[in-house]
């Protein structure tokens, strides 16, 4: 196999001279390069009677190559290392390095998952044990983990075994202003989209075998009276080991703990579980198996909690050793019960939709085809509107419309006409217009929809505004403002105290592609409302008790509401809850209270608190509140906007405790992605994984939505490390320079000529000709 140029991968060769595929984004980015380490794997000898390297892999090209479950890479920049460790084999020389690195997917020699589902919270931990089955036992590479997570996933940890050294993470509080300049760089940690996070792991020696310990949070979904969870398990072939047999066991182990008495019905499970417990409200499935192959399949199963009539629970549990809140938990619990034979408010819609120039393209059209979607949805009896904003406003209608057929139709073909992206953004305006539209609502349930990619600078008085409204009785019924955000640079925490206050929904989208799913998500959560106007009742005995939500949503049918806080003093036996429903009668339930002993609540509730508490530390300015942000993520474990996780050498190779350079600090800001060497003293850090608080000037000049995606690096050309023309190779090309000849004039032709003739004295050309990827000859 031998090669007459530095190394080159199939993402290079497809990069034309003016390099335009540098704005591809990094999923693309990371496909090509598992492609090009799937193609480097034919030097891996398998050993007599096996493959040299998975068949398979060309023919997933259609598919890509992005991970579908927690899946190890061996990052490779030397080429020459690619060997089986166990198998000393002939391989044709190489020379140069693979810039960017070539991704091989290690084999998986086990794993094992646990899915603990509490309330509407997934706890997901994944265990497995890789080998670098692709490097000489002389030489060593870093590995590249990625993490497929489910519906709003959270990495809450991250432990490794290897060898003797054992890696574990730990969250730390961000004060020093220097480490936040640091975040503000961090360039190891990255999403590959939305869902999928890598985080780089050093220096795994070949042949070794060891194990990654991964935890996570996702939210499970709620339709139609049905709960379901969804997790990324499905492992492509080329990640079996080959060349001798080893045991293959799977293992997966499904907690489900709904809270209360009410017995549990399963509905569909994606592998064949037997049933170890079964409980009131509980129930623990088994799955193992001895494969031949491990799965794939994603991870899928779903169940109903069966009540034809609302019901629910408060739970209450003492705050676990050394919490810094010593007040006790609660919370409280309602579900919609059974769909059948629903009967749902009457709504007003206004919907208010930025189109100023930054939505161009892939945004404004998803967000047009779900509005449209929306709009069919309505019932004959709803009322509707739309507000297209940038700097001013546009109003499909000066005053709400039925949803008839003929005025959806006239509504659609103005949006048709007048969602043109161009323009400023100024959100304070359509919001008091969607404000005065709904003034009358009175037998129905006013909503408003915001839909914004931007950050402006009034967004403290926009909230002000909603507070003054809301407070001051203005209208009938207050209406719901529900909030939406598309890209990092719209400011989502004040998205989500907007939402709060306005005792609505929020959601956001953080990749392009998921911007249709989730707006009409939003939009069916938001308008099957079943009890509006929820009071609780029976709090008053306390010594004191502080909600989470400051305004508490109504209950709809595709979503329970689940209310929690901290308290003092005997909590009460019964809890009543009153409420409005649809036909206008009064609702009433009394809700039971029980101590919770097999679910810690702290967890299932400490990122909906962290959310919470941090939209209103941004609202108010408040630096004690951004400490208590602090110390609620440093003790649950759960990544905030004010802190910091680490990974940490808690072990060497000789048994002691590693010294400061092994630390690596994984933080949470920009997204980018760039190789960064270990050395002496310095700390490396991850960024991607946090939200920010937008970014008022991206907005005000109009840049696309930065979404959760990272870039490629700078340089793609460069590829030969220990030469000077390798630094030259971004920005010149002898060959390039030639062929430039035949536009200027004679003149100038000679001098280029003399000096590729000088050049060519001292051999220099040849190496240039080798360097570039122009297809000049």
């Amino acid at each position: 196999m031998p090669f007459g140029k530095p190394w080159a991968s199939p993402i290079e060769n497809s990069l034309s001279p003016s390099l335009n595929s540098l704005s591809a984004a990094m999923g693309e980015y990371f496909s090509s390069s598992v492609e090009f380490g799937l193609n480097l794997s034919k030097r891996v000898d398998g050993g007599k009677g096996s493959a040299r390297w998975p068949a398979e892999a060309m023919s997933r090209m259609a598919e890509g190559f992005l991970p579908t479950a927690p899946t190890c890479y061996a990052v490779i920049s030397d080429p020459e290392k690619v060997e089986n460790p166990d198998i000393q084999s002939y391989q044709p020389y190489v020379f140069g390095d693979c810039d960017p690195p070539a991704l091989i997917p290690l084999q998986l020699h086990g794993v094992a998952m646990e899915v603990d589902c509490c309330l509407d919270t997934a706890f997901v931990t994944v265990t497995g044990k890789w080998r670098v089955h692709c490097v000489t036992a002389r030489s060593t590479c870093d590995c590249q983990l990625a993490i497929p997570m489910g519906e709003q996933g959270s990495l809450l940890g991250l432990e490794v075994d290897a060898s003797g050294r054992s890696y574990r993470t730990e969250l730390i509080s961000l004060k020093d202003e220097k480490d936040k300049d640091k975040v503000t760089k961090a360039k190891d940690g990255y999403f590959l989209n939305g869902t999928i996070y890598t985080i780089k792991i050093p220096q795994f020696r070949g042949g070794s075998v060891f194990s990654i310990k991964i935890r996570w949070s996702q939210k499970i979904l709620f339709h139609d009276g049905q709960l379901s969870v969804s997790v990324p398990f499905s492992f492509p072939s080329y990640v079996n080991p080959v060349g001798r047999r080893i045991s293959k066991k799977e293992n997966i182990f499904l907690k489900v703990n709904s809270g209360g008495a009410t017995e549990m019905l399963c509905k569909a499970a994606s592998h064949p579980f037997k049933e170890v417990l079964r409980q009131a409200g509980k129930i623990n499935l088994l799955y193992e198996a001895e494969v031949l192959e491990w799965s794939s399949t994603d991870f899928n199963f779903s169940y109903t909690v069966t009540s034809n009539n609302v019901f629910g629970g408060v739970l209450l549990q003492s705050p676990f050793l050394r919490d810094f809140d010593e007040r006790e938990i609660f919370c409280l619990y309602l579900y919609p019960g059974n769909i059948q034979d629903s009967k749902v408010f009457k709504k007003d819609v206004v919907f208010i939709v930025d189109i100023s120039a930054s939505m161009k393209g892939s945004p404004l059209e998803n967000t047009k085809s779900a509005l449209l979607t929306a709009l069919s949805q309505l019932n004959a009896q709803d009322g509707f509107n739309i507000i297209a904003f940038n700097g001013a406003v546009s109003l499909f209608s000066s005053s709400m419309e039925t949803a008839t057929e003929e005025a959806i139709l006239n509504a659609t073909k103005w949006v048709e006409t007048n969602f043109i992206a161009n323009g400023d953004t100024n959100i304070m305006l359509p919001l008091i217009q969607a404000m005065k539209l709904l003034e009358k609502s009175t037998d129905s349930v006013p909503l408003i929809f915001l839909v914004t990619d931007g950050a402006v600078e009034d967004e403290r008085e926009i909230c002000n505004y909603v507070t003054s409204y809301v407070s001051s009785g203005q209208s009938v019924r207050t209406p719901r403002v529900c909030t939406f955000g598309i890209g990092l640079y719209c400011n989502h925490y004040f998205l989500q105290m907007l939402a709060c206050i306005g005792m609505g929904h929020y959601d956001s989208s953080h990749d392009l592609d998921s911007i249709d799913f989730r707006l009409q998500k939003l939009f069916s959560t938001a308008s099957s409302v079943k009890v509006a106007d929820i009071t609780i009742e029976g709090l008053e005995g306390l010594d004191s008790h502080e909600t989470f939500q400051t305004h508490i949503q109504d209950l709809s049918y595709e979503s329970p509401l689940i209310l929690s806080g901290r308290y003092s003093g005997t909590f009460p036996e019964l809890v009543k809850v009153t409420g409005t429903l649809a036909d206008m009668t009064n609702f009433a339930v009394d809700l039971k209270v029980k101590r919770e002993k097999d679910m810690q609540l702290s967890n299932v509730l400490s990122k909906r608190h962290i959310d919470l508490v941090t939209a209103q530390a941004w609202f108010l300015k408040s630096e004690e509140l951004e400490e208590k942000v602090s110390k609620m993520s440093i003790q649950n474990k759960v990544p905030s906007e004010y802190t910091c996780m680490s990974m940490v050498l808690v072990q060497s190779d000789e048994g002691k405790k590693a010294p400061e350079q092994f630390l690596f600090q994984k933080a949470y800001e920009k997204l980018s992605f760039q190789r960064m060497e270990l050395k002496n003293n310095q700390k490396l850090f991850l960024g991607g994984l946090s939200l920010g608080f937008g970014d008022v000037k991206a907005t005000a000049e109009n840049l696309a939505p930065a979404i959760k995606e990272a870039k490629p690096p700078e340089g793609l050309l460069g590829k030969a490390a220990s030469t000077c023309c390798s630094r030259l190779a971004d920005t010149c090309c002898g060959m390039c320079l030639l062929q430039s000849c035949n536009f200027v004039n004679d003149q100038c032709t000679i001098v280029c000529t003399q000096v590729c003739a000088a050049l060519a004295c001292f051999e220099l050309i040849k190496c240039c000709i080798e360097l570039c990827e122009c297809d000049c000859l």
